[in-house]
């Protein structure tokens, strides 16, 4: 699902909204399985507990814990939402602000990129497609599968022409792209020196400033020490020569944007699970310079030693985040409002979509939050804007990434979208 945000009494902003449920049923194939964790001993006469696969989300769950024991990541719903079921009227938005659908049908929409003719390309995690939206000159949408057969492709950027798409572990292009809509073109890939990790292996993809590509390469598994190849944001030229790692210390980022004003890199960062319902926050980094660590797994939330790893460590050593986001809060796409249809309060302010929490008992996040910036680049305030997404502690929407469009308004790939509202 796709919405899109409209502000103002005679459109001073708006959201549109992305509409698309994951479907377990059209999940992208899954490759060999690595073999299964050994199985923990149990006590006499009763049996072991079922191994759990490397980079399982449950390793590390507190054993013999009746409240952590019900928390697990939650299956979406098994189809998408019909366009006149997807529930709109429950988000609210500030006064002044209008939110509509913008486009549905696409199941697990994730990752937003825009072209010069204005066609709108998502990206999925768990789908093996990458969908095109179009708009004629009535008006009128189209959606279309742009490409299938890829495996996780997450992650959409676009330059001059050119379709770049992040798979599990590869990057690959496809050139003059807005000609190619209807021909499901083959991608070539440009860059394949990738981990082929499941735990967050799925990939965030921008096009920076210097006209660079900048990818996520997250720890593989919820809370390890990981080599050199790990926790770690790059860059690559655009035909994939030249990568260099622009930062480590990285749990997992599924979302980064470029201040309009200083050209600095800001990144969310997902923090550990396990460690408690209420911490770690998720993080908002911001790199001032090629190199720098923030702390991951070693230092959580900038203050707190990793029970684990933390020792013999001080978070001193690393860079802090500018803000904090919220414990669980899965915060993932987030963008420099640029345009000139919000307020200007919004102005050069991010927006950030939080896809919501598991691992907590009463879920925190679920909604699209503003941060607010001092004139250092800090954050000053981090607020709730758009809310709904969570109903009675259960998710009818789960917003993944937003992006700025010509007009101004703004979008929201929903890779959720419950058909109703429990």
């Amino acid at each position: 699902m796709t919405q899109r945000m409209l502000a103002g009494p005679v459109v001073a902003g708006t959201l549109c909204l992305l509409a698309a449920a994951a479907s377990a049923q059209q999940s992208a194939p899954t490759p060999s399985t690595p073999a299964p964790a050994p199985a923990a001993s149990a006590p006499a006469g009763q049996a072991a507990p079922a191994a759990l696969p490397p980079g399982s989300p449950l390793i590390g769950r507190p054993a013999n814990n009746a409240a952590a024991a019900k928390l697990a990541p939650v299956p979406a719903p098994p189809l998408a939402a019909a366009a006149d079921k997807i529930p709109v009227d429950k988000l609210k938005a500030p006064k002044g602000f209008n939110l509509e659908l913008y486009a549905s049908g696409m199941p697990n929409a994730r990752s937003l990129a825009l072209s010069e003719k204005g066609t709108v390309f998502v990206g999925s995690r768990l789908q093996d497609k990458v969908y095109a939206i179009t708009t004629d000159k009535d008006g009128k949408r189209k959606v279309q599968v742009l490409v299938s057969g890829l495996y996780r492709p997450n992650g959409v950027a676009y330059k001059d022409g050119t379709l770049y798409i992040a798979e599990l572990s590869q990057i690959s292009k496809i050139e003059h792209v807005d000609d190619k809509l209807d021909a499901s073109p083959k991608p070539t890939v440009i860059y394949s020196d990738l981990p082929k990790d499941e735990a967050h292996g799925w990939k965030f993809l921008a096009m920076g400033p210097d006209h660079k590509l900048y990818l996520e390469v997250g720890q593989p598994g919820n809370n390890v020490l990981h080599d050199k190849d790990h926790g770690q944001i790059r860059r690559i030229n655009l035909d994939g020569s030249g990568a260099e790692v622009v930062a480590f210390g990285v749990r997992h980022s599924v979302g980064f944007d470029w201040n309009p004003k200083t050209k600095e890199l800001y990144l969310t960062d997902n923090g550990r699970d396990w460690f408690s319902e209420d911490l770690p926050n998720d993080k908002l980094n911001r790199v001032t310079q090629a190199g720098q660590d923030f702390g991951e797994p070693y230092c959580h939330q900038g203050n707190i030693p990793d029970n684990d790893f933390g020792w013999g460590k001080s978070c001193s050593e690393f860079v802090p985040p500018v803000g904090l986001l919220g414990p669980h809060a899965a915060a993932l796409g987030m963008r420099f409002y640029t345009g000139t249809m919000f307020p200007a309060e919004y102005r050069d302010q991010i927006f950030i979509a939080r896809h919501g929490s598991w691992n907590r008992t009463v879920k925190f996040g679920g909604d699209i939050a503003v941060a607010k910036l001092n004139k250092d680049g800090t954050v000053k305030s981090v607020e709730p804007f758009i809310t709904g997404f969570l109903q009675n502690n259960n998710y009818v929407g789960r917003p993944v990434d937003v992006m700025n469009m010509p007009d101004g308004s703004m979008l929201i790939s929903d890779d959720w979208t419950a058909p109703s509202i429990a």
